[in-house]
């Protein structure tokens, strides 16, 4: 019996997530499903649990690592049209899991609406973004939420909103698997002010980060008070390689995948860098990176 019957147009069989992730790495999942229809992905959730098939969401890729062996189960990207759809009412802003962050901050900018300005450079969808609770030094998402609608494992729609949200360092108290979209509450700005800050904040991150190389963002929590980055630079790591694996030279908190690398690359490096910090500093380095 295809556990899939009836799913045949959205579900695509043994497909590899290489072509999926920033790194450009990592093997096949048993299944790779897009549904259009928010039906759609609540009869495959549905499936999967009837059927006992571990499923994991898949957003932008640019914070994510798979294994050279692949995943098995099923793997759930929402990028069609109605996922990736956005609307505007006022300064609130009403946005689907699977539209791009980075869209949306230019999209911001033209309509004088400010919030999102200190997201520039973070590439990634919305549904991963709150996730991770995504920003930097300038701000994060968490700031602009009001509330998220979310689907649990049974196929079934929810909302939450604040103050029963709580934002952390890359973290929200969200235990459902699927984050739909959220409602964030910006403000009127005037446009050329936005601009500006976007402007500098990008300039400070090419100038900062290895933006033209295949990566998947800080691979390291910074500590509490520390920074990764740093710790690694003071390490003496900077440079270093394993197999097709570096550590930036220009950000020791970044890993770029270098012609023929492999997940297994980056998974030794990652383990020496995390083993060197340790006896250097006496402390573990989280991974903020995530790893399938």
């Amino acid at each position: 019996m295809n556990i899939f019957s009836g799913f045949e147009k959205i579900v695509k069989s043994d497909c590899s997530l290489s072509h999926y992730t920033w790194f450009g790495l990592g093997g096949p999942a048993d299944w790779v499903i897009t549904p259009e229809t928010v039906e759609e992905l609540s009869g495959v959730v549905r499936r999967c649990r009837e059927n006992g098939v571990p499923f994991r969401i898949l957003g932008f890729g640019s914070n994510l690592l798979v294994r050279d062996e692949g995943v098995r189960g099923a793997v759930i990207k929402l990028d069609g049209p109605l996922f990736t759809s956005t609307s505007f009412d006022g300064a609130v802003l009403n946005a689907w899991g699977g539209a791009s962050l980075s869209k949306l901050v230019l999209e911001c900018v033209r309509r004088g609406l400010g919030g999102l300005e200190s997201l520039t450079g973070i590439p990634g969808s919305i549904g991963g973004a709150v996730r991770m609770n995504a920003g930097g030094n300038f701000g994060d998402i968490g700031a602009a939420i009001h509330s998220v609608t979310l689907m649990d494992d049974k196929g079934e729609v929810f909302e939450r909103s604040k103050p029963d949200l709580v934002f952390d360092y890359r973290r929200v108290n969200i235990s459902a698997r699927l984050i739909l979209g959220a409602r964030m509450e910006l403000a009127e700005a005037d446009s050329e002010a936005i601009l500006r800050t976007v402007k500098e904040i990008w300039i400070y991150k090419k100038n900062s980060q290895p933006l033209n190389t295949r990566n998947a963002g800080c691979v390291f929590k910074n500590p509490r008070g520390l920074s990764a980055g740093a710790m690694i630079d003071r390490t003496g790591l900077k440079g270093l390689q394993v197999g097709g694996a570096k550590v930036s030279e220009k950000h020791a908190n970044f890993i770029i995948a270098e012609g023929e690398c492999t997940s297994r690359d980056v998974l030794n490096l990652i383990e020496t860098v995390q083993r060197r910090v340790q006896q250097e500093f006496g402390i573990e380095l989280e991974l903020e990176l995530e790893i399938w």
